[in-house]
């Protein structure tokens, strides 16, 4: 008996590698060489590609396709209906499988749902990307991006609350971690 659960409709195929205690729900399919880390929980209708890495604690919602090329760090928040691709250029009668993109969203970072993120970029630390943004460039650790296309607007604490600077310090009004923003980038006071 395994220690994760996929429902009835769910297709696991041989090969794929899925960590303790993780849920996979209706009508999900996970391919070969699919690496699914420990607590993840997948929504209804999430498609998981070959050769995809998800981290422990992921949550995905329903209606997600994570497709080759996509790593997803862990703590990280999927919205329902997010969209990842991996091909810049796609068009049906030309075969671009070898020009695939490499995405990667960083540790306990936040995607609202109906955002487009394109491939070949990095999603930073405890980035938050708001619903229905279109992501074409790299977001630094803690940004709040939104918008088409998605532009900084702000920066979150990794809890989750837009953070106020005054002088390049901030400190989150919820849980009272401190921030340094300088040169454009944000880190925890701390580091």
């Amino acid at each position: 008996m395994s220690d994760w659960y996929a429902h009835d409709s769910a297709c696991i195929d041989e090969g794929a590698v899925i960590g303790a205690d993780t849920r996979i729900w209706h009508f999900c399919h996970v391919m070969p060489r699919a690496h699914i880390g420990q607590r993840c929980s997948l929504g209804q209708n999430v498609f998981v590609a070959s050769d995809v890495t998800i981290g422990d604690n992921v949550k995905i919602q329903n209606n997600v396709s994570i497709y080759t090329g996509v790593t997803i760090e862990d703590d990280a928040f999927l919205g329902p209906s997010m969209v990842f691709t991996n091909v810049v250029n796609p068009r049906s009668h030309v075969s671009r499988r070898d020009e695939y993109r490499a995405t990667r969203v960083g540790r306990g970072a936040s995607i609202g749902a109906n955002a487009t993120i394109v491939c070949g970029i990095t999603l930073g630390r405890y980035c938050f990307i708001g619903a229905g943004a279109v992501v074409a460039r790299d977001v630094p650790d803690y940004a709040l991006v939104y918008g088409n296309p998605g532009r900084v607007r702000g920066w979150m604490c990794q809890c989750g609350i837009k953070l106020n600077f005054e002088d390049g310090q901030a400190r989150c009004a919820e849980c009272g971690d401190a921030y340094v923003l300088e040169d454009g980038r944000v880190r925890p006071a701390s580091e």
